[in-house]
């Protein structure tokens, strides 16, 4: 589902008027600060409905403007063209898909996947435990639409059950751990296969691009089954996924610690995603070139796992990731790129951006949020 073209109107410092997208690869070049991060926003924001820079919609509108408009074509597998149009407007997000208004962001699921590399994504290695797990609820809210509201019910009842706390208001908890658990342990469920799935990709092309063996992603639940009953069980345990009787008897047995800390201690909220190698953690001891692959071999997997869910090829945005790595390592970065309907990449004056070329590969100059296409 490649893009065709996008439209731009008071979109940050974009100039206001149509861009010919249609190629399997475009680059954006240019000196930072021109709009080459820009065009890959307008992209992903046409995809999803919402920015990877910010979390303030106001902030993409061009300072001086009091609105913002974005409009793209795109065409679908069956060759059919389709519209997406966005419309920022006194504080108000209009989101239309072919004329009709979409009143859920998670509508846009499946519509245009994008999958995003940029520099922020070394978080998802040496960040914050939120981070990487919000790196694989991303990869699953980019097809399954259930997920979206499990994850959404989840963090509502949670965001309830600490007021509860807070305030030392205890007659709801009950209900709260109840609703709690049923949807948290579905939470779990769904990102322990997804972790299984990214194991099948992740440590094969991190030894492909960088020679290091035996890189795994290990995915340690908050709320586990007890050692007895795993061993009772067998090898093959679901992941150490208790049921909701052994949860809520978990949740009681720290209801003072709760009480006293006014905050929920256990559920997906905690869990951890760690990056292994021989029975340790690897990211700690990797180099700091090490952990910036991990971070690209993640989003390549991304790619790749989103394929193999789906049978769709999503399209790549690639922001400036390939300028920290020896010219070695790039090569060896594109050459395991997963298929894709369309890559966009965007690199400063100088980068050798030819040798990644192809005969159709479309280059624009940008300079001042103005773009003129090269040959």
């Amino acid at each position: 589902m490649p893009f065709l073209s996008v439209s731009p109107v008071h979109f940050r410092n974009l100039q206001d008027r149509t861009i010919d997208v249609l190629a399997r690869e475009v680059f954006f070049t240019g000196e930072n600060g021109q709009g080459k991060s820009n065009m890959l926003e307008t992209l992903y924001y046409s995809a999803y409905g919402s920015s990877f820079r910010t979390h303030s919609d106001a902030e993409i509108i061009r300072k001086g403007e009091k609105d913002m408009r974005l409009r793209s074509l795109f065409r679908e597998e069956s060759g059919s063209a389709r519209t997406t149009s966005i419309t920022l407007e006194g504080g108000t997000k209009k989101i239309e898909k072919d004329g009709k208004i979409i009143h859920d962001r998670k509508e846009l699921v499946n519509t245009m996947p994008c999958v995003l590399y940029s520099h922020d994504d070394l978080d998802f290695a040496v960040g914050a435990p939120e981070r990487r797990r919000f790196f694989i609820d991303q990869s699953l809210t980019m097809y399954d639409v259930l997920y979206v509201d499990v994850l959404r019910r989840y963090k509502r009842i949670l965001k309830n059950r600490n007021i509860c706390l807070k305030e030392r208001n205890y007659s709801l908890l009950e209900t709260y751990d109840i609703q709690l658990v049923q949807n948290g342990l579905e939470i779990q469920k769904k990102r322990k296969n997804a972790v299984f799935q990214f194991n099948q990709i992740f440590g094969k092309l991190y030894e492909e691009v960088c020679g290091i063996r035996g890189i795994s992603i290990r995915y340690s639940p908050s709320w586990k089954k007890t050692s007895e009953e795993t061993a009772e069980e067998g090898r093959f345990a679901d992941a150490n996924i208790p049921s909701i009787d052994d949860v809520l008897s978990t949740i009681k047995s720290r209801r003072e610690m709760e009480k006293m800390l006014c905050t929920t201690v256990l559920g997906p909220h905690r869990d951890k995603i760690v990056f292994m190698k021989d029975g340790g953690e690897f990211v700690p001891t990797a180099s700091t070139g090490q952990r910036r692959l991990v971070a690209l071999m993640l989003r390549t997997a991304q790619a790749s796992y989103y394929t193999q869910v789906t049978g769709k090829k999503p399209v790549l945005l690639m922001d400036d990731v390939l300028l920290e790595l020896d010219p070695e390592k790039r090569q060896r970065v594109t050459e395991v790129l997963p298929a894709y309907d369309q890559l966009f990449c965007t690199f400063l004056p100088g980068e050798p951006y030819e040798r990644y070329r192809h005969d159709t590969t479309r280059v624009f100059r940008i300079q001042g949020g103005a773009w003129e296409e090269t040959t």
